[in-house]
């Protein structure tokens, strides 16, 4: 929790540098995951996986854009961060 308190912290003392750099992030790590999935297949599981992930990213550029509290979009780029990274492992080392 020390740690999240701390992101958060840093996060909100620095805000619109934060969310551009966010938005970079959740949109690269978003495409990495939407190619890997993409390179596996076509079939409809692949589908549903490309949906999710790439509503999971727009998800956290909605919440910078709406203007949202500071901690929502904190929580939201966490999210879309850490689906796309499991995404990525998944494909990566499985």
């Amino acid at each position: 929790m020390q740690l999240y308190q701390t992101l958060f912290s840093r996060f909100k003392e620095m805000y619109y540098a934060s969310v551009t750099i966010g938005i970079i992030a959740s949109s690269c790590a978003g495409s990495v995951a939407a190619m890997l999935i993409l390179m596996n297949g076509y079939g409809m599981w692949h589908m549903l996986q490309l949906f999710l992930i790439v509503a999971v990213a727009m998800t956290y550029n909605t919440t910078v854009l709406a203007q949202l509290r500071p901690r929502f979009v904190f929580n939201t780029l966490l999210i879309s961060l850490s689906a796309s990274i499991v995404v990525i492992a998944g494909y990566v080392l499985f």
